[in-house]
């Protein structure tokens, strides 16, 4: 029996849905653009895991803030715990809103002291998934469009910012601007074209827009025929089933 189509959930899908793992996706994809600035790379690599160092950040105030923010990064890849970890060399909290606090925090201590460095616009990236896994959906969008309103047109974290709205704007209820979000995603960020389509189509779909999400879905295998995510494609238009 096929779930109805209010019934698919972001959880049901078995692509990505983390923060973190979206940077991971950019990394194999700035890796193969060796023109990208290095402070870029840095980033990535911070996010992913920690152990970046600061030698890729020029200027004495780059490498000042490039400190500030390896912070930030840090308190990310903190572990929770009612008892100190000593054996971990990452940062260990109580509760998970302790963590998030850490991270806002240090990235807010980033942006004061160095708004206009490269690091602070990092430490807003940061700053909005705090914000997000806090349930504070309206300062994680603002902290997001702040990125955006600075990042260039080409700038290979757009996306992240774009991903992270359209998951606020999901959590809010505002199903219809989320699955505009994505649309817009999947035309800035070829290399994350796939799943933004995806992920619009199951907003469609949560939104009662079963016709508008089939279409996507359909025409999923022939738009992205190299796509891995072709499976989960399938998987999904037969849940939605046939109307």
């Amino acid at each position: 029996m096929t779930k109805h189509e209010h019934e698919l959930t972001r959880k049901e899908m078995k692509g990505p849905d983390q923060f973190q793992v979206a940077f991971g996706r950019a990394a194999a994809w700035v890796a193969s653009n060796e023109k990208r600035v290095a402070w870029i790379v840095a980033a990535l690599a911070a996010v992913v895991a920690v152990g970046v160092g600061v030698s890729a950040w020029t200027g004495s105030r780059e490498k000042q803030a490039a400190v500030l923010l390896y912070k930030a990064l840090e308190d990310m890849e903190g572990v929770i715990s009612s008892v100190p970890v000593s054996a971990l060399s990452a940062p260990t909290f109580k509760t998970a809103e302790e963590k998030q606090r850490a991270v806002l925090a240090a990235s807010e201590e980033v942006r004061r002291q160095y708004p206009s460095s490269e690091a602070a616009r990092t430490a807003t990236l940061a700053a909005g998934e705090a914000h997000f896994k806090l349930g504070e959906n309206d300062l994680a969008i603002a902290a997001w469009e702040e990125y955006l309103r600075s990042a260039k047109d080409g700038d290979s974290l757009r996306f992240a910012a774009l991903d992270g709205i359209a998951r606020a704007q999901e959590a809010k209820g505002a199903l219809d601007q989320a699955a505009g979000t994505f649309e817009r995603l999947a035309g800035e960020a070829g290399f994350y074209r796939d799943r933004a389509t995806l992920e619009r189509a199951r907003v469609l779909a949560k939104a009662g827009k079963g016709a508008e999400a089939r279409k996507l879905l359909q025409a999923f295998p022939t738009d992205f025929k190299d796509s891995q995510l072709r499976p989960e494609a399938q998987e999904m238009l037969a849940r939605l089933g046939d109307k």
